[in-house]
């Protein structure tokens, strides 16, 4: 289904477009390095969001030889105390029925736990891979934002002199509202990055963690949009 999931692919393509736009833009500009930096992020992140949907193979395995061997295991003691009665009943003992189905617990009770904590390793080991690569995608909205932090437009409306520690401004209106206009773009696209991972896991602490980069990112480009506002109306 060609529109019912992100294409990583596209994603990237964009990224790359954006990268061609803000080295024509500005070639000398620190930002162009940032463009590059979630370029690769997402090539990698790509990569290791389709590994997330794929099951671990081993671990699977694991979980089904516990299950093979919790199942032979309980036809054998079923058939031990089948034996340990007699088809007549002549050899019933009701402590070899009690150690039997003791016996039979235990086995039941093992083979859950074995089963429990293979399955759960699978999920700890995919969440464990998805959280550190958020989090490197949310640091690095955060780089994008200080980019953007000293790119005032109250400078383009002249409202009171300047002082020593004054940030330099040497952009235009246009090329001050188009550096905006990128930054606020590569937010936006490190978002999608970051939505990879929600298309690839079903497990809710990853996805929450999605959520709360893409909100991240929004609020951040929507501020940006409100100095891009301030530009256009001055001019």
């Amino acid at each position: 289904m060609p529109f019912k999931s992100l294409n990583s692919a596209h994603i990237i393509e964009t990224l790359e477009r954006l990268a061609d736009r803000v080295r024509e833009r500005f070639p000398d500009a620190s930002l162009n390095n940032v463009v590059t930096e979630v370029i690769d992020l997402g090539k990698r992140d790509r990569r290791r969001s389709e590994r997330l949907a794929r099951p671990y193979i081993l671990l699977r395995m694991g979980t089904a030889a516990a299950i093979i061997g919790a199942v032979i295991s309980l036809a054998y003691m079923g058939y031990w105390l089948f034996s340990a009665i007699g088809v007549d009943g002549d050899g019933f003992d009701i402590f070899n029925i009690f150690e039997g189905v003791e016996a039979g617990l235990n086995i039941v009770i093992l083979a859950a736990v074995a089963i429990f904590t293979l399955s759960r390793i699978e999920e700890r080991l995919k969440r464990s891979l998805a959280l550190d690569d958020l989090h490197e995608l949310r640091s690095i909205a955060h780089i994008i934002d200080m980019h953007q932090l000293t790119k005032d437009p109250t400078a383009v409306l002249k409202l009171g002199p300047r002082t020593a520690s004054s940030p330099t401004r040497e952009m235009s209106d246009f090329e001050l509202s188009r550096y905006l206009d990128y930054c606020a773009e590569l937010l936006s696209l490190a978002g999608k990055v970051a939505a990879l991972y929600a298309q690839s896991s079903r497990d809710p602490v990853v996805i929450a963690a999605v959520n709360d980069i893409e909100t991240l990112t929004s609020n951040m480009s929507a501020k940006i949009w409100q100095k891009i506002i301030i530009v256009r109306d001055s001019a």
